[in-house]
């Protein structure tokens, strides 16, 4: 659940800042008029990602034996290679991103081509949906329930549009910067527990070799299927026995990325 809360909580905030910006640079244009386009894009956008989400679990899943094992792991080691993208351009994005929003927003407006704003807002939410359903699938593989992950989903979400109400409302005292580094950081421990367990399955399909099969095991002090275990292999990839390459592949993943955000950064 917890994991599902904080994927969907970054991504619908993500989408809720274009929508923000474009939304209060038409109230300066004093363009409000065209406010009826921006809500399009946003629910084309919300109906494209629940028609892909459908698709997605229809057409992928059911495999069973070596198949499965090695679905399962494309499937982590791409969504984890995704929120890497994701972080490392946010980083570059984010000093320009209103400049930018805000510009096409004003091009828009004085070509008199509205529908450019239900293209920019519709592709920002289909993009964010796009995210969010591999994101999703990748947490379901992992712990959760569908009933546990379906709630935790729909609580990100509303968290998220309440934050991003108070924050282009001028009420909220935390900076979105903030909150975008806090869930910046547990995204990239999800995404390192994607990556280990990615390489346990491509193990488990024989793609892998498996080397040291457990390099510690922890289970007797924190068990993997307990409660507090389970949220934290849930959220954060803990494994109580884990191989000597998912151990490696975790703490590879997080050493690689955090030099590449020092990096970004200082640029």
């Amino acid at each position: 659940m917890t994991a599902a809360a904080l994927i969907t909580l970054r991504e619908t905030l993500e989408a809720s800042l274009v929508v923000g910006i474009v939304l209060t640079h038409l109230r300066v244009l004093s363009q409000q008029k065209q406010n009826h386009w921006v809500w399009s894009g946003v629910g084309s956008g919300v109906i494209m990602s629940i028609a892909l989400a459908v698709v997605f679990h229809f057409a992928f899943g059911g495999f069973t034996g070596r198949a499965e094992q090695l679905y399962e792991g494309i499937i982590m080691l791409t969504a984890a290679g995704l929120i890497t993208w994701m972080f490392l351009w946010m980083i570059s994005a984010q000093r320009e991103m209103r400049a930018h929003i805000e510009g096409q927003v004003q091009a828009h407006v004085e070509s008199k081509h509205p529908f450019g704003l239900f293209l920019l807002v519709f592709l920002a939410v289909l993009r964010e949906g796009v995210e969010t359903v591999l994101f999703l699938q990748a947490a379901a593989l992992q712990a959760q329930s569908a009933g546990e992950q379906l709630f935790g989903a729909c609580l990100g979400i509303a968290i998220a549009i309440f934050a991003s109400v108070l924050f282009f409302r001028g009420m909220s005292r935390v900076p979105v910067r903030m909150c975008f580094r806090v869930t910046s950081v547990l995204l990239l421990l999800f995404a390192a527990g994607l990556v280990a367990h990615g390489v346990h399955e491509l193990q488990e399909a024989g793609v892998i070799p498996i080397l040291v099969e457990h390099v510690w095991d922890t289970n007797a002090l924190l068990n993997e299927n307990g409660t507090v275990g389970s949220l934290m292999k849930g959220v954060f990839g803990y494994n109580g026995n884990p191989s000597l390459l998912e151990a490696a592949g975790y703490g590879l993943y997080l050493a690689v990325v955090v030099l590449l955000w020092r990096r970004r950064s200082a640029a």
